[in-house]
């Protein structure tokens, strides 16, 4: 083949590439970006005198936790589990209407996150999130792991479902069984981990005075979680 018209051959065969090639770099359609990584967050930083009450599972449907909660009008985050709901969504649903609370995510299963592959993760988040979307016409924005536990597929897999954070907690003031927990030196935004057990009310009691102790007041956590 003559050298010229190698030339033009190898030319246009270059230029026949060069949109893939752009296409690719600029993350078209056949390269959809997977959303970014959702921050982390145990307390927040605020200078703001307050403090977040957290409370996770649902299992345990104390009505006494419940008129503390709509009595004191206290703010809380309910990480709930859809299974926990299923045989009494009454419970929660006066909570929503009378009270202050929000429902986040908790999964479906409460399993350990880092143990799934991101199939499994996604199942397990976006599945909560349509369930209590589908209960409670409200959609969860803050993610909590089983266990306090998450991976990097966790943090991408919660912003994919809604999330704009994960959310753990500063301490956890459960009773559980014979043991009784710390009673720590609250600090302006502290999060307060609690659970839908036998001993929420006094739990719930505990963090309040210990709030009070502090000259803090419970404020709702999504409202101080940027977007």
């Amino acid at each position: 083949m003559p050298r010229l018209r190698l030339r033009h051959v190898l030319r246009g065969a270059l230029a026949a590439l060069v949109p893939f090639a752009l296409l690719g770099a600029s993350g078209g359609p056949a390269h959809a970006e997977w959303p970014g990584a959702a921050p982390v967050v145990s307390r927040v930083e605020t200078t703001d005198p307050v403090v977040f009450i957290t409370i996770d599972d649902g299992w345990f449907h104390d009505p006494a936790a419940a008129r503390l909660l709509l009595d004191r009008r206290v703010p809380a985050s309910l990480f709930l589990l859809p299974g926990a709901y299923s045989y009494d969504s009454g419970y929660f649903h006066r909570l929503l209407d009378h009270g202050r609370v929000r429902i986040e995510n908790h999964t479906v299963g409460h399993p350990d996150l880092t143990t799934l592959d991101a199939a499994g993760q996604r199942a397990e988040v976006c599945g909560a999130r349509d369930a209590h979307l589908a209960e409670f016409g409200d959609g969860p924005r803050l993610l909590r792991p089983p266990y306090g536990v998450y991976d990097a597929t966790t943090r991408t897999t919660a912003r994919a479902c809604g999330a704009k954070a994960v959310v753990t907690w500063t301490y956890d003031l459960t009773t559980w069984g014979q043991w009784t927990p710390p009673t720590p030196e609250l600090k302006a935004g502290d999060i307060i981990l609690l659970h839908f057990n036998e001993t929420l009310e006094q739990d719930l009691e505990r963090a309040l005075a210990l709030a009070d102790a502090a000259g803090l007041t419970p404020a709702p956590l999504r409202e101080y979680v940027p977007e």
